[in-house]
């Protein structure tokens, strides 16, 4: 049996269970505390992140490399297309969301709101939570004019970049941090992706002292 350490408001973690399910592949969900550094787990993945997928033999780490390891390993449904460019603007808009917006906005949302208490690093630092607030309307907006030209964010096929950004607006929208009217075209795309049966272990994740929101699970909402 594959099994995937993980973490359920990782959006990295997020990403890999996305593509795992869209592929049909079976996995069984190790939930990993990745910080209180269990000597196993570092054995596992020295850096002591998550996700770490076991195939096989062979510890798989890094979610950008997993997701392009089952793409060539199960390259049926595509995530990536077939033209040079259209990958590159794939590729380009992981970047975009695992690096900037994580940086800008999930780490200080769920690094202040949720973290610091699962981790019991103190109070959250209103100053980050602030920032996170008004990053992620510019990256909203940003979504909104990609949408506007494309079906999905990196052309008109569903590709990894679209997992990218739902695993990371999926954790943010576990603790109500998303404005959905700030776009309708945003919030369409998030509805269209979230009512894919890759998508349902996610939205029936619960973490302990974090209930979520009454849409969170909503393909309505």
């Amino acid at each position: 049996m594959n099994r995937l350490y993980h973490y359920p408001l990782s959006p990295f973690s997020r990403k890999v269970r996305l593509t795992l399910a869209e592929k049909r592949i079976e996995v069984e969900l190790v939930e990993e505390r990745y910080w209180e550094k269990d000597p196993d787990f570092l054995r596992r993945n020295p850096a002591g992140k998550v996700p770490v997928l076991k195939m096989g033999n062979r510890m798989l780490a890094e979610s950008g490399a997993i997701c392009e390891y089952l793409e060539e390993l199960h390259p049926d449904p595509p995530l990536l297309p077939k033209s040079p460019e259209s990958r590159y603007e794939a590729r380009r808009l992981v970047a975009w969301f695992d690096d900037k917006f994580y940086s800008e906005v999930t780490s200080r949302l769920m690094g202040e709101r949720v973290f610091r208490k699962v981790m019991g690093t103190g109070y959250p630092d209103s100053a980050n939570v602030k920032a996170g607030a008004r990053a992620i309307k510019e990256h909203l907006d940003y979504m909104h004019w990609l949408l506007d030209q494309r079906r999905w964010l990196a052309g008109n096929e569903m590709t990894l970049a679209d997992f990218a950004a739902a695993a990371h607006l999926s954790c943010l929208d576990y603790v109500s941090d998303v404005d959905w009217n700030r776009s309708e075209t945003v919030k369409d795309w998030y509805a269209k992706i979230k009512s894919r049966p890759a998508f349902r272990s996610i939205l029936a994740d619960q973490v302990p002292g974090f209930p979520p929101p009454a849409h969170y699970a909503d393909l309505d909402f």
